[in-house]
């Protein structure tokens, strides 16, 4: 450890050194043509230049020779990983961590916008209530309350609640680590894929300010606004706030109306206060309203004119691309929204013998989102749903450090306490419902009634046109107490072992509620024909028109049902790390991780065990500060039990109708992870990051009877991110930085299921979730004074489009299946003021 703190200390002294004027060889101190002998040495030429110097050619070589380029040092990073500060290469971990120039270089709002750039990191954005967050090739999928993801999101050591407040704006980020990998002992339940976490500016004793504003494609408008002011030495407030809106960069072809509007802002202010000495607080607000355009859903069935309906069952060879066909969406307020208040306390005492620091957080937040589901403007194929949740969780934790001769070690506690409703509610018309009915042979009982009975009576009632809704809600309580420690034992100043273990209890206990369906204009019709006698006449009781077909539990309607259950686990952790030289470390761990048990929020009475990983890594991670390299490497194995999985399947419980269940399954994966950073001269930077990844079910039957046991998840084998920024200054002492980065994402492993259900193989007429380029570009001139900075971006440069996903939502029931596609191009222009 001595060792690597020495490094740092050199790679300060190396940095310091680059601003040397360059030694150059003369003759008597005063020939100014002499060649610079270091350029000479570095090609070998010592010989060849004295004869030609001797020839009298010495001024022209002069002339012609460059002034030798200074090597950069790569700095220090320091890092928050192991819940201590240190240098992010002392950290055994496979760590990426990007900070907020990297974040300016790729225009990036969030982790959306970020991750292409994060080989091994995958997040789906499109619905940023909905997020879903991947690391390793894990991930979950449900969009239930009573489901945690297996991926923690942490802003400022404290966790971001589940996925509706999962995916916040980028206000002020100082940078963020991306740990790959289980981090149960570490950071806890819902990590076991790994953690992302997201450090923040704090206020500072430096008064400052910077603004911010953006305009870009499809009349973007952005604005970031920071204010530093300390008062006096022990009190300081940081005050930032950032608002953002954009016109839709789809139009719905019949209305003319975009879609994927945004109009969000979202504001902070930390107070920083040492009341007492050597104490130190940080209370930190923060508020953010989410108002945008739900996910679009581009059809890609060729849907025949009314009358007539798309083929059952579907055939994915005669898809049409969505790039090319018609965008066609009719939901009725279309909307995503998200109102969240976050309230954190940090206190930092310091004690004779270590550091105690507490952590209390509390965190509200309100969403709601209205998408369509079948990709038509058709009322007799329409359907949409709308999950709706209300959010509240108390956050409090106590940790001791210090450390003990040779041992470096955190202590600490912790209790989470959360209360969750959710509402998944889905919307119909009496004509889709009709039609759903027709579809799975159940008959086609509104029609019917209208066709042989009402109309040609001339009875002036309607049975179809009418709405129809079905609602199925939930409420759980979630508490989780855990007590955990870790110490790093500096064996010998090379030789580091690193033991630590978490202790977690969870409880849970959550509800379902189903009631009858609503259709009130449906309700009074059939009232008014059964007073009239008119269904005595048909034959039909007026019973026989009030059902459920979404959500079809039978006995259970009307009646809330509930479970209670609970878990513990014990998530260990060893490391042992040596410094084979002051710039080379290796390592080698195993490590646990869990997610906790839960509920399926639309199965009412199901539940699930914890998931667990065991992870396997050995790493390599080197630093050549007079070479300006940084190069980590990091292989992997890892074997998942009991990985929970949501997947849509036509039948269940005797109803017809495709439900959302949960799947168990035993998964495994080999991997590697790559990245380098070099400096080769001071003004370029060029990093690296790979991912290779082979990842396969290792057990798992599906309830049809379907062995995928030794199949791929469907993760890609390769992702990686590249690129370069040259920085180049000025005469007048002002910068033009010019940066390029470009990320790669191979195409899914087809399998089995993924096969038979056609989102995934050849027989598709376009590619699902890759292959995937994407290049970003920026240059940005900086004025001398750091004070201004222009800068202009181009997004995804060669306007690569994809298809992210197919759902098939609707498809068995109204023979609509549809897609979700990248972005466009976007370009842009920055100004930045700071002072």
């Amino acid at each position: 450890m001595e060792k690597r703190r020495e490094t740092c200390a050199r790679v300060s002294t190396a940095r310091a050194s680059t601003d040397r004027p360059t030694d150059r060889a003369t003759d008597g101190g005063t020939d100014r043509h002499a060649v610079p002998q270091r350029l000479v040495r570095l090609f070998g030429l010592v010989a060849p230049v004295a004869l030609i110097q001797a020839a009298g050619a010495g001024p022209v070589l002069a002339q012609t020779a460059p002034e030798p380029q200074r090597r950069a040092a790569v700095e220090e990073i320091v890092v928050t990983a192991q819940r201590r500060q240190q240098s992010a290469q002392d950290v055994p971990i496979s760590l990426q961590v990007v900070d907020s120039a990297r974040i300016e270089r790729v225009a990036a709002q969030d982790m959306g916008d970020l991750a292409a750039f994060v080989p091994g990191l995958q997040v789906k954005a499109d619905s940023p209530t909905q997020p879903k967050y991947t690391i390793r090739g894990v991930v979950t999928d449900d969009f239930g309350v009573g489901t945690d993801p297996a991926v923690g999101i942490y802003v400022d050591g404290f966790y971001a609640a589940r996925s509706g407040a999962s995916l916040l704006a980028f206000n002020d980020v100082e940078r963020i680590e991306v740990l790959k990998g289980p981090q149960g002992t570490l950071f806890g339940r819902n990590s076991a894929a790994g953690a992302v976490s997201i450090i923040t500016r704090k206020p500072s004793d430096e008064a400052e300010g910077r603004f911010l504003f953006r305009l870009g494609s499809y009349d973007k408008r952005r604005a970031e606004a920071m204010m530093n002011l300390p008062a006096g030495d022990d009190l300081a407030l940081r005050v930032n706030a950032v608002f953002n809106q954009r016109d839709g960069w789809l139009k719905d072809d019949a209305t003319g109306e975009g879609l994927s509007r945004e109009d969000n802002w979202a504001t902070r202010a930390a107070l920083r206060w040492g009341p007492l000495s050597g104490t130190n607080a940080i209370l930190t607000w923060e508020h953010e309203e989410l108002d945008q355009d739900a996910r679009p859903a581009i059809s890609v069935i060729d849907v025949p004119a009314f009358p007539g309906r798309p083929s059952l069952p579907y055939d994915p060879s005669s898809f049409i691309d969505p790039r090319d066909g018609p965008v066609l969406n009719d939901v009725i307020d279309n909307h995503e929204t998200r109102e969240l208040d976050s309230i954190t306390l940090t206190l930092t005492h310091p004690l004779s013998w270590g550091e105690l620091t507490s952590l209390t957080a509390f965190r509200h937040f309100e969403t709601e989102n209205r998408e369509d589901e079948d990709g038509t403007n058709r009322r007799d194929l329409y359907f949409d749903t709308n999950n709706i949740e209300d959010n509240t969780s108390f956050y409090q934790e106590f940790k001791l450090s210090g450390t003990a001769g040779p041992v470096d070690w955190v202590a600490g506690a912790s209790f989470w306490h959360e209360k969750a409703k959710q509402q998944a509610s889905t919307s119909a018309t009496t004509d889709s419902i009709n039609a759903v009915l027709g579809n799975i042979g159940a008959g086609t009982p509104f029609s019917d009634l209208e066709n042989f009975v009402l109309i040609p009576f001339g009875i002036p009632f309607r049975l179809l046109g009418n709405s129809w809704n079905e609602t199925m809600a939930n409420e759980g309580t979630f508490k989780a107490y855990a007590v955990y420690g870790d110490a790093i034992w500096h064996v010998t100043d090379r030789l580091n072992l690193t033991l630590g273990g978490r202790l977690t209890y969870d409880k849970k206990t959550f509800s379902w509620f189903n009631g009858p369906r609503l259709a009130p204009e449906l309700d009074e019709t059939i009232r008014t024909l059964a007073d009239l006698g008119v269904l005595d006449l048909a034959g039909v009781p007026p019973e026989a028109l009030r059902f459920d077909v979404v959500f079809d539990v039978g006995a259970l309607e009307g009646r809330k049902v509930e479970l209670s259950d609970s878990w513990t686990d014990f998530s260990p952790r060893v490391v042992l790390d040596y410094a084979l030289t002051d710039s080379v470390m290796a390592y080698a761990s195993y490590t646990q991780g869990y997610k906790a048990g839960g509920f399926n929020s639309v199965e009412p009475l199901s539940r699930f065990d914890n998931e667990k990983v065991r992870n396997y890594e050995i790493g390599v991670k080197t630093s050549f500060p007079e070479a300006g390299l940084q190069v980590n490497v990091a292989g992997y194995k890892y074997f998942y039990d009991d990985k929970q999985r949501v997947r849509l399947v036509q039948e269940t419980s005797g109803s017809s109708v495709p439900q959302y269940i949960v799947e168990t399954s035993d998964d495994k994966a080999v991997g590697i992870d790559f990245d380098a950073l070099w400096r080769p001269i001071d003004p370029l930077e060029i990093n690296l990051a790979v991912s290779w990844i082979d990842a396969e079910i290792d057990s798992k039957v599906t309830r049809e009877g379907l062995d995928l046991s030794g199949q791929p998840t469907g993760e890609p084998h390769w992702t990686l991110s590249g690129g370069a920024a040259w920085t180049q200054p000025l005469g007048d002492g002002a910068t033009v930085q010019v940066a390029v980065q470009h990320a790669y994402r191979g195409a899914p492993r087809c399998n089995t299921e993924t096969l038979a259900v056609g989102t995934c193989g050849d027989i598709l007429p376009f590619n699902v979730g890759g292959p995937y380029h994407r290049t970003d570009l920026r240059v940005a001139w900086t004025s001398a004074s750091g004070a201004y900075t222009v800068a202009a971006f181009a997004n995804n440069v060669f306007d690569n489009r994809y298809v992210t996903s197919l759902n098939r939502l609707t498809a068995d029931t109204l023979g609509t299946v549809f897609s979700a596609l990248s972005e466009p191009r976007m370009l842009g222009v920055d100004l930045s003021v700071r002072f």
